[in-house]
């Protein structure tokens, strides 16, 4: 492993723990960039997954105590959206994955650009149980299909007016539990290879200290900044992907 490999590697790493210990996912948003920069896009992928289980794992401590309070709310989203993992995986034979990010990627611009312009954040109060379910399972279709798991969760809870800890007690287990989904899989195909794992071990320390750094910056946030941040994280991540398939 070079220098600049090593370089580049340990600021994805924490480019991604920074802002998944911020807001709850987006490590493959910002730490993709520097990875595909030194590796092959199925081993950056691979190395994306792990780190977003490994700094996602330190937001749920964070969260624990709201994760506790409401685990039917968690469950609403999270079990769909496990059975969605297998039929995304599925529709992949029928649909390409490009032509899937470019959609997901237009939908992210055009609420992440719409709400961030507005004055006056959305506000959905009521319970909304069967909602929360589809989005579950259209999250872990994306993820099975895209790697993209997070996308409509996060349009769907910025809309709703819960504290930040309830937020991101939704977001997190989800993300964490759906890419570790994604872990094994790639694991069983044999994605983890000793190249891979020792790109892994140099990303690892500076992943768990930028999350760390991430979590410090979230306690501090009040509940309706938080909102904005996922809002904008959203336009952002939309931007970016639609961006990287393109070009």
């Amino acid at each position: 492993m070079t220098s600049d490999q090593i370089a580049f590697v340990v600021a994805g790493a924490a480019a991604g723990g920074f802002i998944n210990g911020l807001a709850g996912f987006g490590t493959a948003l910002f730490a993709l960039g520097f990875f595909l920069s030194v590796m092959p896009p199925p081993q950056a992928v691979a190395v994306t997954v792990v780190l977003s289980v490994i700094s996602g794992i330190q937001g749920l401590w964070v969260v624990r105590a709201a994760i506790w309070e409401r685990p039917r709310r968690l469950m609403r989203f999270l079990l769909p959206g496990l059975l969605g993992i297998p039929l995304g995986i599925i529709t992949l034979a029928v649909i390409d994955a490009r032509t899937l990010k470019l959609i997901i990627a237009g939908f992210l611009v055009l609420y992440g650009g719409f709400f961030s312009l507005r004055r006056a954040l959305p506000r959905f109060e009521r319970p909304t149980p069967l909602i929360d379910s589809g989005v579950g399972f259209l999250g872990g279709i994306l993820g099975g299909a895209a790697s993209l798991s997070g996308a409509l969760p996060t349009m769907w809870c910025s809309m709703r007016p819960w504290p930040k800890a309830e937020t991101r007690a939704v977001l997190q287990p989800f993300n964490v539990i759906i890419l570790a989904v994604t872990t094994a899989i790639l694991a069983l195909r044999g994605a983890y290879d000793a190249t891979t794992l020792l790109f892994i071990a140099v990303a690892v320390p500076s992943t768990m200290i930028a999350a760390q750094i991430g979590i410090a910056v979230f306690k501090r946030l009040p509940d309706d900044l938080f909102r904005r941040l996922l809002i904008a994280m959203c336009f952002l991540s939309g931007v970016i992907l639609m961006a990287r398939e393109l070009l």
